[in-house]
């Protein structure tokens, strides 16, 4: 682990705000456009709010840890433009949840991902369980350790 993250006493990773911002822009895009650039994000944030609420510039210096003490308006736009709750950036643990239905929506929209889960619905309990059985076992056959869709403890 990096010196700017640590382990939290709940056992979640402990991000900085650089590196929660910096994972926003990298995974909360959808699959067929490309990465906003630090003036994209700008000028949705500012048109949104019908001001210049943030600059380019000053998107970039919180991504790559330059400033690291935004004001809750600069968080909530942020916040707003990428789709999630201003305690992401707040709180670890929620951060750790969001991150994880993140990931979740992204699977889902891989079209063979959708196509198998949308072919597992209204099968049995039973059937359903068979099928996570199989998945599990292509997991650890293809090196993927555990299913990132359950966190240890639920099922």
């Amino acid at each position: 682990m990096s010196s700017a993250t640590e382990q939290g006493a709940g056992g979640e990773v402990s991000r900085t705000l650089a590196q929660k911002l910096d994972h926003l822009f990298r995974t909360a895009t959808p699959k067929d456009q490309k990465t906003p650039s630090h003036e994209d994000v700008a000028a949705a944030i500012n048109i949104a709010a019908g001001e210049r609420a943030i600059s380019a510039t000053y998107i970039w210096q919180l991504r790559t840890g330059r400033k690291t003490n935004p004001t809750m308006k600069h968080l909530e736009a942020l916040a707003r433009y990428f789709g999630v709750s201003p305690a992401y950036f707040l709180d670890n643990e929620q951060a750790q949840r969001i991150d994880e239905q993140l990931a979740l929506l992204q699977a889902l929209k891989e079209s063979d991902v959708r196509n198998i889960a949308l072919r597992a619905h209204g099968l049995s309990g039973s059937s359903r369980q068979t099928l996570a059985g199989v998945v599990d076992q292509l997991r650890k056959l293809e090196g993927l350790g555990d299913d990132p869709g359950t966190r240890s403890g639920e099922a």
